[in-house]
């Protein structure tokens, strides 16, 4: 009889052992990850179906950019921007081809990984393998403490864009008086040691961007913040690639 209930005694014990540990593998089976808002590509559109009328080219998938290297987050040669930032910038679009004119992107939505990319970059000093294009007149020592280098970009919330013109009747890119992403008072929108020309085309693409809600960089002609991001503190980290909007 005694053998009886250690036998009972036994068989429940390891029917409540088992059940506790199917009850475990049940609930980590079903438990969902919390929300990330910063991996919240939702309300991202890609900008060649928004702005069909824009060229893209997208210096940080390839290697022409001021470190030499694809950057990392750009998977794919695309453009990505927030539904409002889209629909902006095709009123802008809309108004430009209204003057001859086509956007150009370089850049927009930016991963945060880019953007550590950028940090580690700029901490290699030995690294000036594109010096001579994007900071012949700095050391790339100095990019940290004079802001061309930072932790956070506005890119990375989703607003931002980096553009010029190009002119449909020459079929060429517009003279802007200095070349996207140099690091120097030459970039300066204001800045007046160019041409005339130079200097009207640069303010032909300002006022465009202005007057569809974008507001300017004092530091560079191609930078442009939709005015009432939608996302003005989410730094997102999802790569650029189609698939990250696609699949919404």
């Amino acid at each position: 009889m005694k053998n009886q209930k250690v036998i009972v005694f036994i068989t429940l014990f390891i029917i409540v052992v088992l059940c506790i540990f199917s009850g475990v593998k049940f609930y980590n089976k079903n438990k969902q990850k919390p929300y990330d808002p910063a991996s919240d590509s939702s309300d991202f559109v890609l900008l060649s179906e928004e702005v069909p009328d824009a060229i893209l080219e997208i210096r940080y998938y390839s290697t022409y950019n001021f470190v030499g290297d694809r950057i990392d987050g750009y998977e794919e040669p695309c453009a990505l921007l927030t539904k409002e930032a889209a629909a902006a910038l095709k009123e802008v679009s809309d108004d430009l081809m209204a003057q001859g004119y086509r956007l150009k992107i370089y850049d927009a939505y930016r991963p945060q990984k880019a953007v550590t990319h950028f940090m580690n970059w700029a901490k290699d000093v030995n690294d000036t393998r594109m010096k001579e294009y994007f900071y012949p007149d700095l050391d790339k020592s100095v990019l940290f403490d004079q802001g061309y280098i930072a932790e956070k970009s506005g890119h990375s919330r989703g607003s931002t864009v980096d553009l010029t013109l190009f002119d449909m009747k020459t079929e060429k890119e517009v003279d802007m008086g200095g070349t996207f992403d140099y690091f120097g008072e030459l970039s300066h929108p204001d800045y007046t040691e160019i041409t005339e020309e130079q200097y009207n085309n640069r303010m032909i693409l300002r006022n465009a961007m202005i007057a569809h809600g974008f507001k300017p960089l004092d530091e560079e002609w191609w930078h442009f913040t939709l005015e009432n991001e939608p996302y003005p503190d989410t730094y997102f980290t999802f790569p650029v690639n189609s698939s990250s909007v696609n699949n919404n």
